[in-house]
């Protein structure tokens, strides 16, 4: 039976255009995480090749971003300050300070007001070196807040897709027969996406010459599209006579290594443009003989519909 599937499988139309190789065995791991990154690390470049500074500000979580940008301010007015006490106290006027230790917080402070151009007065350098420095952190620290409020105004610009995808995917009853299910939803108050497209592909490896060959399939869907996505859709794949996944068993999806790749589009009114996620379901991330359980329901007054985003995830076995 499992050879049947296995040449039934191989005579199907596979997608080549996915941008990933055919080659199982140099792949690790799932192609796609859940949070709709892709699964790649990139080795045989410099660190300064890697690394792209604007665009890991861009996208790192809030915390991290608000962590960052304070780390930089206290690290930057610490150097500042180290320079200042290197090239000694006797070149500053206006320390209410006795102890060293007492100028020193002082010429920390007044590294930041230099560094924010605020400049209380009392503590004023009088050496040429000195002013030198300052001048020059008076001039990073405008450009640095130049530079962090371009990257904040990004990253509240930025298009994304306020959307989330269920944690698994089922297998259910579907027209009398059986079909691969899962669901996606808004949760942003005013971000409605419109015309929302949405394509789903399957990935498996099948042995081919004694060697594991990884195929893609474009899942055939019973709507691939929707005019408005305000509450939640439910994606459904027929297991049918077209499906790759046809006779599937879970220990036949286990063997295979399948996973399905999801990429979602729709236009967003209030950034007036086009956004997309991404995610992923692991075979064993496919929960059989399941079906969702109801999402929204009529209010007491009949008057609107009660949407209940935390259901989204809520699945019975059959």
């Amino acid at each position: 039976m499992a050879s049947i599937r296995r040449k039934r499988t191989e005579a199907l139309a596979s997608n080549n255009d996915t941008g990933f190789g055919s080659n199982a065995s140099g792949y690790g791991g799932r192609f796609v995480n859940k949070d709709g990154s892709f699964n790649v690390k990139i080795e045989g470049a410099s660190f300064t090749q890697r690394l792209s500074v604007y665009h890991s500000m861009l996208n790192m979580p809030r915390r991290k971003f608000a962590l960052a940008i304070v780390l930089f301010f206290v690290l930057i007015n610490i150097l500042f300050t180290c320079i200042y006490v290197a090239m000694g106290a006797d070149n500053f006027a206006g320390f209410v300070a006795t102890t060293e230790w007492g100028k020193i917080k002082e010429l920390y402070f007044f590294s930041t007001e230099t560094f924010t151009t605020v400049g209380y007065g009392r503590i004023n350098p009088v050496g040429d070196g000195v002013n030198l420095v300052a001048s020059f952190e008076a001039m990073l620290g405008f450009l640095s807040f130049a530079i962090a409020t371009g990257l904040i105004y990004g990253r509240f610009a930025k298009p994304r897709a306020y959307v989330v995808f269920s944690e698994h995917a089922v297998i259910a009853p579907f027209h009398d027969k059986l079909g691969l299910m899962f669901r996606v939803a808004p949760y942003k108050n005013g971000h409605i996406l419109t015309d929302v497209q949405i394509r789903v592909t399957m990935a498996m490896q099948i042995e081919e010459d004694g060697k594991l060959t990884a195929r893609f399939y474009t899942l055939t869907l019973e709507r691939n599209r929707v005019d408005s996505l305000m509450m939640n859709w439910t994606v459904v794949h027929p297991l049918d006579e077209d499906s790759p996944l046809y006779g599937y068993t879970p220990d036949d999806m286990k063997n295979a290594d399948v996973e399905i790749y999801v990429l979602l589009r729709g236009f967003d009114e209030v950034y007036a443009n086009t956004v997309q996620r991404r995610t992923s379901y692991t075979f064993d991330e496919i929960v059989h003989n399941a079906k969702f359980l109801p999402m929204y329901h009529e209010s007491e007054d009949g008057k609107t519909t009660i949407f209940e985003l935390n259901k989204l995830n809520h699945y019975q076995q059959l």
